[in-house]
């Protein structure tokens, strides 16, 4: 396994993303609740490039006793980011689909040293 340096730490600010090509392979690193995570650029529905989608804070459909809606809010404390081929969305700090915790994103080892971020990568 390869390390790659992706930035200075500094670099990646609050809700934030790098992503960097690693001799073919791309990873996608962010910067959540002041914790760096990384990510495979490939979302697990087609391989599409999920780490350059959209993040968001999770909606949220609170049901009432009589089972039924009204509306929906956003959890403040979820981020989710949503491929821009199809759709498909994952929590970024856990990389699970929330429809199924067997769908998740490929975690990447990551370091920081001396204020610099590397990745390991095959």
């Amino acid at each position: 396994m390869t390390r790659f340096h992706v930035c200075a730490e500094d670099e990646i600010e609050e809700g934030g993303r790098r992503v960097v090509d690693c001799d073919g392979t791309e990873i996608g690193v962010f910067r959540i609740k002041g914790k760096l995570l990384a990510w495979h650029n490939r979302c697990v529905h087609q391989g599409g490039p999920v780490c350059q989608g959209r993040i968001y804070n999770r909606v949220v459909e609170p049901i009432a006793a009589d089972g039924s809606s009204r509306f929906q809010e956003y959890d403040e404390d979820t981020y989710h980011i949503v491929c821009p081929w199809h759709g498909y969305e994952y929590d970024l700090e856990t990389g699970e689909h929330p429809g199924s915790a067997k769908v998740r994103l490929r975690p990447v080892k990551l370091e920081v040293e001396e204020g610099q971020v590397y990745v390991h990568a095959r």
